[in-house]
């Protein structure tokens, strides 16, 4: 019995201290996705790692208070919203969907160096991290809710 509690603590342990890098790093990935390999997708992808430590770490308690289905649910209608209002852009001004209108804006390098492909980035990252938050939360519900019976 013991046993079990020191292997929680360790774990529980583990995984606060894990957590914060690896959400630091989720959001370098998106956003230097434009400046590098990488960007809105792999970064958002990296959501399912953070559920998964949450989980390991703190119970399907604690994950399911922590990440709300409702919020990543609505997160993500936010961003798909933003992404075609940053796509719209280019047809506003009598140029093309999704072409790069704003491109004349910052230093070649820079963090923002790259117009409206860096916030369509952006929103791709949260738009794919909403998701994957969402189907990995649903896992997760899946493998730790307990069956009713009757």
């Amino acid at each position: 019995m013991n046993n079990i509690k020191v292997k929680n603590t360790i774990l529980s342990c583990g995984a606060d201290s894990l957590l914060p890098l690896m959400l630091v790093y989720m959001l370098y990935i998106i956003l230097h996705g434009h400046l590098s390999p990488g960007g809105g997708f792999q970064g958002g992808v990296l959501m399912v790692a953070v559920v998964t430590i949450l989980y390991l770490g703190r119970g399907y308690e604690t994950t399911v208070r922590s990440l709300s289905a409702g919020f990543l649910h609505g997160a993500e209608g936010f961003a798909s919203i933003m992404y075609v209002a940053l796509a719209m852009m280019g047809v506003a001004v009598g140029a093309q969907f999704c072409q790069n209108i704003l491109y004349k804006h910052g230093a070649i390098g820079d963090l923002y160096s790259s117009g409206t492909i860096f916030w369509m980035n952006i929103t791709v990252g949260l738009k794919v991290l909403t998701g994957v938050g969402s189907i990995a939360l649903l896992m997760v519900s899946l493998v730790a809710k307990p069956e009713k019976k009757g």
